[in-house]
């Protein structure tokens, strides 16, 4: 005959192992930007002489973040951008745009965003970090939301993020002026992330 308390101890000692594997799964994992399969973009939008809007984006960067699903404050983001590789479909303006009037990519090659806060309202992420540009930082707020999370074909695990906020170009002193309507760029931002293995 099977010892009862035996029995329960067994019982006491599963139900702990499957909930502690319930709470290992949602804790922090680390997610690299992946960026080498094309899953992730940086782009921006500007008004030209407010009249029309330009359109751009940035096609060299990587970053990684932090995702943990029942701690947001705890979560992290880290990215690094080559501001060379700054696109908007047109090489002259293009190059202008790397200019000292704009960039000035050749004095500063990479721009930077890390983060220092994270905060989660409803299903809505605000992420506040410092932007690091044209040779300034300055703290940047970007309000964020979970597009989707769930195992990929190639057995890996990913998380999806879409973001948008705005900066004002004089805090970078940034010179280019193309009009009164043109002072801020609209920052369009959407992540995949593979989570790196433990």
């Amino acid at each position: 005959m099977v010892n009862k308390t035996v029995l329960k101890k067994a019982l006491a000692g599963l139900t702990a192992g499957v909930l502690l594997m319930g709470t290992s799964s949602a804790m922090a994992a680390n997610y690299k930007i992946d960026t080498a399969g094309q899953h992730a973009f940086i782009e921006f939008r500007i008004q030209h002489l407010g009249i029309s809007w330009l359109y751009g984006g940035f096609r060299k960067f990587d970053g990684k973040f932090t995702f943990d699903a029942q701690n947001p404050a705890a979560d992290k983001v880290n990215v690094i951008i080559k501001t060379n590789s700054v696109d908007t479909n047109h090489a002259e303006r293009d190059k202008h745009l790397r200019s000292p009037d704009f960039l000035n990519t050749e004095k500063y090659p990479e721009a930077k965003f890390t983060s220092t806060e994270v905060k989660k309202t409803g299903e809505n992420y605000t992420i506040i970090g410092d932007l690091t540009l044209n040779g300034i930082t300055k703290p940047v707020t970007l309000n964020a939301k979970l597009t989707g999370e769930g195992n990929d074909p190639w057995g890996g695990y990913r998380a999806g993020f879409e973001a948008n906020g705005k900066i004002k170009l004089k805090d970078f002193n940034i010179k280019g002026d193309l009009g009164p309507k043109s002072q801020e760029v609209e920052l369009v931002i959407s992540v995949e992330g593979v989570r790196e293995k433990a």
